[in-house]
């Protein structure tokens, strides 16, 4: 192969013809995706033509250059270089992080018209003389960009590549990679580098030549290096251009789905190409000098033979010459000259007459010299060293002449050199080797470097006595000590180190090269940085697997990091166990128990349906089969009352329980398999809904617990009957007292005790054992592990104490027998609005039927009934939510009054809404629904599921309210109801699960995080704070930067658009209804043939038979309206989060009434959930449907997820919807009403304990137990 061709040059055009053509080509694909906004080729074009003109507006076009200076990553970078380039000017950018010295430095060499920098502010630099002009595209020979290199001399130097060596590149480099299957839309490049780097233009045009997608990838991680590589497989990065070192921190299943990898920049090691090369990957070695275009040539490695730097790129000529200039024979070493269409020029017209001057002994009229030594090979060239001091470290390229000049120039130095050395790991390390003075203060020295160098250009310092030189006078790099001493102040001492310390002073030797003088040498001053602390806690992790990086950032000396090292000794949390999969025998019992709970609930339809065919008979003209009255009263008083609900499943409940108590027992033996069904009756004979809320005591005694005079109990009592409440104790709404818990293979199952006058805040869970003493009060969602003395108040997940309670005596408001009744009318009459919204559809069905065939009129029929009941419904939950609230005032109230009444009618009926009438919450129409109820809402508040007592809750413009959020609840104590104001201020957010209690305040701006509760008053939060936990705790959040236009200013027609997506919510509702009377239908058709008794027998399996259908209809709508969802983000304002609600719609109007609460726990859901796209392995105990995002979740084998958790694939922070897999692995527990967060895992065996909350991204190592919110090492005792 030859090392010339010149010849082969691509044609002549523009960066600004290969943009152009591409947003022609894919206008609607994603040209740019920065995690928070996407940008697609039309959007983009649309963008850089907009600065175009706004630049000829300010007098820049072509000739002119432009300082670029904004913050990585975001979109606005991009459209700078791209609008300064159509605008026919040459853009020179600067790192947003470099200092302000070398900024000014590089704008002034360039001679800038103007500098852009954040949000595309631009700043003119030379104003005078310029006037508005007309918009010119470049031709070829205009200058594209102008990079900066090290200088020799201590000032950088400037590099003009025109657009003819740019768009040249561009296109060789198409001739080069994925020949057999290009880059396209479908790809998606990695933007891992500064703009200030050459090499981040090949990043850039990877993606734009080709209509694929640029994925800039956070500067952090970009530093930490080991954290990238779970980023590249979150984001399907299918091409990656990086340095050898940085690739290899990565795992090769972090690179799973990227095709193509490009290396350059520094010497590439021959293990890297055995490592991950494949049949699907190629990877290539490239080199190439900013001084050439990027890249001048490159070569495929397969892991075979040595690495090598190639072969020209088409366009350019390499040859390798003697020190006289004439070309070396095959095999020999010499210095690589390049030459042809990618040669740029230098902004200094005497460095670029002396680097790209003529070569007569090759007949080229301008070459560069690299300065490179290489080995001419025709199969391809080899690197061979650097041939004088220009060096390159992270794949920046340093002068190290300029480094020198920055020693030299320090106060107090008398002499200064600076040198490359390598770390036993391989980690070069930049040193700077100074002769001191008396006056030296290394402080000064740092503070001045740090200010006038780029951070990877400020080396680590040594003290030397003595400078080496070579016979020339030169510095003998070289001759230069290593390992040496970092310099330290003066004073201090060498100390003696042993033990961890010793441990960690040697890793620090292996990974940095620093010799540890003292405990108190600190990792960042001694010139570590992210990658090189993620290669320290890679190693460390062999010892004590439980450190993180960010133990590093925590404890950055020596000494600091060796004691939290010393205190994760022999982690307590570990426990060696293998959790199998449910057992088959389990299984196939779910099944048969299944249909007997189905049949149960069936009852019911029998019961409605025996009374509306025997009052209406009469009055229609149809031959409706009838029973006789003794069986419907006899059905009716059973399965449609409160007390012949109750006394069925509590007598059936008690049949199944018998003999059991409290202990730990088997995953899928009898006892597990008894307790599960046993709550299947307690859920499907209707006992614990609405209408029942008032016998709830009088259930749970029947049940086998003890309840004592006059307590309040405003949850479900357990089916165990384990559960003992003293006198005047108070539980609030949605409080746990299953007092059971599957924990991988083991179920525990104890006593739950609340003592006299205690007290349990909403949502709080009571696990097996958990005893509240005499007085004591449990804040709102906690959770209770063992016994809390007396007269205490705990809070938090696990509860803790937080203060004492002083004893006190208070009146009781005694219960009146008069209020029992009327709770007992009020959840009565809550529960009939269905009822009567249902037979106004079906009269209404009826009268659209009329005597013509049901058959013919079945779609009328059903669309008119629906939406007549639908609105009826609607009608009559606002009319009720309005007369309770009229009266309604804060403060405190007995249980027993009007006004706690009031209260608890509304809440229960705001809570009945959000099911009844889901299509209305999550959408557009939420806030008006809300605000009609009597709320105060702003205007662009966002709201899902959110639960309040309207009257009494305000909520600030813009703000966003997660799904199932609690904003001003009531709250229970010593026989009174307590209601309060509660405020949401301006553009807050309540995450999911979050909390707001009587009384509290979300401020502006602020965030509290899934599963939290809002600061209280005491804690004065302050507009901006965020909040985690309960109690909450206040933490560190920086808010990203969106679109707002897809945010929070959006255009009419997305409004337009979002109103007639959502308007399609009717269609679920239609099809729900529709089902109800074809299974309706059925019974009567099977009654008409049969008989009466054949109804009570079949009805089992005809809702099942509904549940199939209704479910497979839910499938069928996530596949049609969303597809495969896939990791990434989607703003508020955009087609995909409307789909998706939509399809929730489908779920939770079909899936979830017809089959999943059903069927929870249950290898039915299980395969119902793989239909919706969920990897479900073997013996899945899953005991909840909620997996928003269902593609994004692996289950593995034997998982278990209890019951009201989370499988929380999704957040919703800056109304951008953020997406990422979930996973548990083999054997893995989450505990019940726990969270966990998107790009989460639970280990092989691991458990989460109850009510906890596992951050995003976090992952719980094999075996291990955690609890808490958030999580933290579960030690038990």
């Amino acid at each position: 192969m030859t090392l010339l061709r010149g010849d082969l040059a691509p044609s002549p055009r523009t960066l600004v013809d290969i943009l152009t053509e591409t947003a022609q080509e894919c206008p609607d694909a994603a040209a740019i995706d920065n995690g928070r906004v996407v940008l697609t080729y039309s959007e983009l074009h649309d963008q850089v033509t907009e600065l175009a003109e706004t630049l000829a507006e300010a007098g820049i076009g072509r000739g002119d250059r432009v300082g670029v200076r904004i913050k990585s990553g975001t979109t606005d970078l991009y459209v700078a270089i791209l609008g300064i380039i159509s605008a026919g000017a040459a853009y020179v950018p600067v790192d947003a992080d470099d200092p302000d010295e070398r900024a000014r430095t590089v704008f002034g060499e360039a001679d800038v018209a103007g500098v852009l920098g954040d949000d595309l502010a631009l700043e003119l630099l030379a104003a005078q003389g310029r006037s508005p002009r007309g918009l010119e595209e470049p031709t070829v020979d205009d200058d594209a960009w102008i990079i900066f290199t090290s200088g020799s001399t201590g000032k950088p130097k400037g590099v003009a590549v025109t657009h003819r060596n740019a768009a040249a590149f561009v296109d060789a480099e198409s001739r080069m990679f994925l020949q057999g299957d290009p880059i396209g839309p479908d790809d998606r490049v990695m933007a891992g580098l500064s703009v200030a780097f050459d090499a981040s233009c090949e990043e850039m045009w990877l993606a734009w030549r080709y209509g694929a997608c640029l994925v800039p990838a956070p500067r952090s991680l970009v530093k930490s290096g080991m954290d990238l590589g779970p980023w590249l497989v979150a984001n399907d990065i299918t091409v990656v251009s990086t340095v050898p070192t940085l690739l290899a921190l990565w795992p090769s299943e972090a690179l799973a789905k990227v095709r193509l990898l490009i290396l350059g920049g520094e010497a590439c090691p021959p293990e890297l190409g055995t490592r991950y090369a494949t049949a699907t990957r190629e990877i290539w070695n490239t080199y190439g000098p900013t001084e050439a275009t990027v890249v001048a040539c490159g070569a495929q490695l397969t892991g075979e033979g040595p690495v090598r730097i190639g072969l020209p790129l088409d366009g350019w000529d390499l040859e390798v010459v003697d020190t006289d200039a004439n070309p070396v024979a095959e095999g020999e070493t010499g210095e690589l000259i390049i030459g042809g269409v990618g040669l740029a020029r230098y902004l200094d017209p005497e460095k670029d007459a002396e680097k790209y001057a003529p070569m007569p002994t090759l007949g080229w009229e301008r070459a560069y010299r690299s300065g490179d030594h290489v080995v001419k090979d025709s199969a391809g060239l080899l690197f061979a060293g650097r041939a004088d001091d220009q060096i390159k470290l992270g794949g920046r390229r340093i002068e190290l002449g300029e480094i020198d000049a920055a020693l030299t120039a320090l106060p107090g130095v008398a002499g200064g050199a600076s040198a490359i050395r390598a770390t036993s790991t391989g980690n070069k390390i930049l040193v700077g080797y100074l002769t001191t003075q008396p006056d030296f203060d290394l402080s000064t020295a740092m503070e001045q470097l740090r200010a006038e160098l780029p951070a990877t250009m400020v080396p680590r310092l040594a003290e030397v006595d003595t400078l080496p030189t070579r016979t020339s006078g030169k510095i003998d790099r070289d001759a230069l000590p290593w390992p040496v001493p970092t310099l330290r102040p003066a004073g201090q001492q060498a100390e003696e180190l042993d033990g961890t310390v010793k441990l960690v002073a040697d890793l620090w030797l292996e990974v940095m090269g620093v010799v540890v003088a003292s405990p108190k040498d600190d990792f960042f001053e001694a010139g570590g940085g992210s990658l090189t602390a993620a290669q320290l806690v890679s190693r460390l992790r062999e010892t004590h697997p439980e450190v993180t990086v960010a133990d590093i950032y925590d404890y950055p000396t020596v000494g600091a990091l060796a004691a939290q090292l010393d205190s994760m000794s022999a982690p307590a949390n570990l426990r060696e166990r293998t959790v199998p999969p449910t057992p088959l025998k389990a299984q196939l019992g779910q099944h048969v128990g299944l249909l007997g709970t189905r049949a149960l609930a069936g009852l019911r339809w029998v019961a409605w349906l025996l009374l509306g065919t025997k009052l209406t008979a009469s009055v229609v003209d149809r031959d409706l089969p009838t029973a006789p009255w003794w069986l419907i009263i006899v059905t009716g008083l059973v399965m449609l009352t409160p007390p012949g609900r109750i006394l069925l499943a509590t007598g059936l409940i008690r049949l199944t329980m018998s003999g059991i108590g409290p202990g730990n027992y088997p995953r899928g033996g009898k006892v597990h398999m008894r307790l599960w069904l046993a709550e299947k009756i307690a859920d499907e004979s209707g006992a614990t809904q609405l209408s029942s809320a008032p016998w709830m005591r009088t259930y749970a005694r029947l049940l086998g617990a003890k309840i004592g005079k006059d307590a309040d109990m405003h949850t479900i009592p357990p089916v165990t009957g384990l559960l003992h409440v003293g006198a005047n104790a108070s539980i609030e709404p949605e409080v746990d007292l299953s007092g059971h818990w599957l924990d991988g293979d083991r179920l525990h199952i104890g006593e739950v005790h609340i003592m006299r006058g205690a007290r349990v805040g909403t949502r709080s869970t009571l696990t097996p054992g958990a005893i509240v003493g005499r007085g004591s009060e449990v804040a709102p969602g906690s959770g209770v592990f063992g016994r809390i003395p007396d007269d205490e108040f705990w809070s938090g997940a696990p509860a803790t104490e937080v203060a004492k309670i002083k004893t006190r005596e208070i009146e009781r408001p005694p219960h009146r027998p008069v209020f029992t009744f009327a709770y007992g009318a009020l959840a009565w009459l809550i529960a009939a609005l269905p009822v009567i919204a249902t037979a106004a559809a079906v009269y209404v069905g009826a009268l659209v039927l009329g005597d013509r065939s049901a058959w013919a009129m079945a779609v009328p029929m059903v669309v008119a009934g629906g939406v007549v009941g639908m609105l009826v419904l609607t009608l009559l939950i606002w009319l009720l939510a309005r007369i309770l609230q009229a009266g309604l005032t804060e403060g405190e109230h007995p249980v027993h009054s009007g006004q706690a009444l009031r209260a608890w009618g509304t809440l229960r009926l705001m809570d009945e809404a959000r099911g009844w009438l889901f299509p209305l919450y999550s959408s557009a129409l939420t806030p008006a629904w809300l605000r009609s109820l009597g709320a105060t809402i702003g205007k662009d508040v966002e709201a899902s599921t959110v639960l309040m007592i309207p009257k009494l809750v305000t909520v600030g413009e813009a703000s966003f309210l997660a799904d199932d959020t609690l904003v001003g609840p009531y709250e229970l104590h010593d026989g009174r109801l307590v209601v309060g104001r509660t405020k949401v201020g301006k553009r807050a957010f309540l995450g999911n699960s979050g909390m707001a209690a009587p009384g509290r305040k979300v401020p502006k701006r602020g965030l509290v995080a899934v599963l939290s509760a809002a600061p209280a008053k005491a804690m004065k939060a302050k507009s901006g704070t965020s909040w985690l936990g309960s109690p909450p705790v206040k933490l560190r959040r920086e808010s990203s930067k969106t679109d707002d236009s897809r945010t929070f200013r959006p255009a009419r027609k997305l409004r337009v658009a979002r109103a007639l997506v959502e308007l399609c919510r009717v269609v679920p509702v239609l099809l729900g209804f529709g089902l109800c009377v074809a299974v309706a239908a059925l019974l009567l058709e099977i009654q008409r043939r049969w008989g009466v008794w054949a109804i009570f027998v079949l009805v089992g399996p005809v809702l099942m038979v509904g549940g199939a259908i209704a479910s497979g209809l839910a499938t069928a709508s996530k596949w049609l309206l969303v597809g495969r969802i896939k990791r990434g983000e989607h703003p508020l304002w955009s087609s995909f989060v409307w789909r998706n609600e939509l399809a929730d719609t489908f779920v939770e109007m079909l899936a979830a009434p017809w089959l999943a609460r059903s069927a929870s726990g249950t290898q039915v859901l299980n395969l119902w959930l793989r239909s919706m796209g969920a990897k479900i392995g073997r013996g899945v105990w899953c005991e909840t449907y909620w997996l928003p995002e269902a593609d994004l979740i692996d289950l593995r084998d034997g998982a278990t997820v209890g019951r009201g958790c989370v499988v929380q694939t999704h957040l919703f922070h800056d109304r951008v919807l953020s997406m990422d897999t979930v996973t548990l692995k083999d054997g893995a527990t989450l505990g019940p009403h726990s969270v966990i967060l998107p790009a989460a895992s639970l280990g092989r065996s691991a458990t989460v304990g109850p009510v906890s909350l596992v951050m995003r991204g976090e992952s719980v190592p094999d075996k291990t137990r955690w609890l808490g919110n958030p999580i933290g090492p579960w030690v038990e005792d």
